[in-house]
């Protein structure tokens, strides 16, 4: 369930960043702020639990970060 719904949060973020590039980063940064309090929340898990626990948030968090600005390359890299 969690990873459909980061599939979709960055298929939206990279349409969302190649048709309006400058209105895509108040979303990127607010689903990078959600991934990022859950990886924080895993965190403190004790010993090795907390890095197996929050590393699924930190590389969704990443990805949503990558999708937004490929979208915004792609739209950098359009001849019109």
């Amino acid at each position: 369930m969690i990873i459909g719904i980061v599939i979709a949060a960055c298929v939206v973020l990279a349409v969302l960043a190649f048709f309006l590039p400058r209105l895509s980063r108040r979303p990127q940064n607010g689903a990078q702020r959600t991934l990022g309090a859950g990886s924080r929340a895993g965190a403190k898990a004790p010993g090795p639990l907390g890095r197996l626990f929050s590393k699924p948030f930190s590389s969704s968090s990443r990805a949503v970060g990558r999708s937004g600005s490929a979208g915004r390359r792609a739209r950098g890299r359009m001849p019109f």
